[in-house]
């Protein structure tokens, strides 16, 4: 778990498929360790082309098949792709979608589901859909990626170098508009626990007050990059300014692994 046990048998079945241009993305991709909070609806896989896409599809649908799934097809357009996998009484949606190669890391292997987006990228794309959509879905997973993976300030400041359409400043002004949800917001999704909601609200407002701090101390000159601590080799949302030990990271189609030395 959290996959449910047909998307995780699925899955496994499909990770032979996967290469670093056809990897699981998405909230499965986010949720696929059993301490996260929520199941994902489906199973998302992205790839750096429209003809990858179609080609992927043929591959897994031929998988799919062959280990005895049925396959209803919902939609089929150039670079997009969703299907429903069924066996027996269990089912799940499944979609094959062209994104952007432009990332700040190389897709990551793992053990269940192959090739996937490691999670910085999991997380800068989750924020930027959670500025998109007013969705309860995206907002508690941004702030799960702030607990553990990477910081709501550190995510603002790094996306603006995917989406340059964006300000940090920008983006933290949209997403002080998120975070009014409803009970029945959160009784839609399959959850591991229910939902504080008063907690859930002061997480948000401390997270966004921290994210504001954060951006405000950044140099402009590098806007739009990760910062990772050569020390601790990971990614970091919180340092003294003029930390030798804190290099800028930037993205690049295909993403690139922190350059240290």
């Amino acid at each position: 778990m959290p996959l449910t046990n047909v998307q995780r048998t699925i899955a496994r079945l499909l990770a032979k498929n996967r290469t670093p241009e056809s990897y699981l993305a998405g909230g499965a991709a986010m949720h696929i360790e059993p301490q996260s909070s929520r199941y994902s609806n489906d199973l998302d896989y992205f790839q750096d082309s429209e003809e990858r896409v179609a080609s992927a599809f043929t591959l897994d649908r031929a998988t799919l098949l062959d280990a005895g799934f049925h396959l209803e097809t919902l939609i089929t357009q150039p670079g997009f792709i969703r299907v429903v996998v069924q066996k027996s009484s269990e089912s799940t949606k499944v979609e094959w979608a062209h994104d952007t190669a432009w990332r700040f890391m190389p897709p990551v292997e793992n053990e269940i589901s192959g090739y996937q987006l490691h999670p910085v990228d999991l997380a800068i794309n989750k924020l930027l859909a959670l500025v998109g959509r007013d969705e309860a879905r995206d907002f508690l997973d941004t702030l799960e990626m702030n607990r553990r993976t990477l910081s709501l300030g550190a995510m603002c400041w790094a996306a603006a170098g995917k989406d340059p359409g964006y300000t940090p400043q920008l983006l933290l002004s949209m997403l002080r508009r998120r975070g009014r949800y409803q009970p029945e917001d959160f009784s839609r999704l399959m959850l591991q626990d229910k939902m504080d909601l008063p907690a859930l609200k002061l997480e948000w407002l401390e997270a966004l007050g921290t994210a504001e701090a954060f951006v405000s101390t950044r140099t402009p000159s590098e806007l739009g990059c990760l910062y990772y601590s050569i020390s601790e080799k990971r990614f970091v949302g919180a340092f003294e300014v003029g930390d030798k030990d804190i290099v800028p990271h930037y993205g690049r189609p295909g993403g690139v692994l922190p350059k240290v030395g």
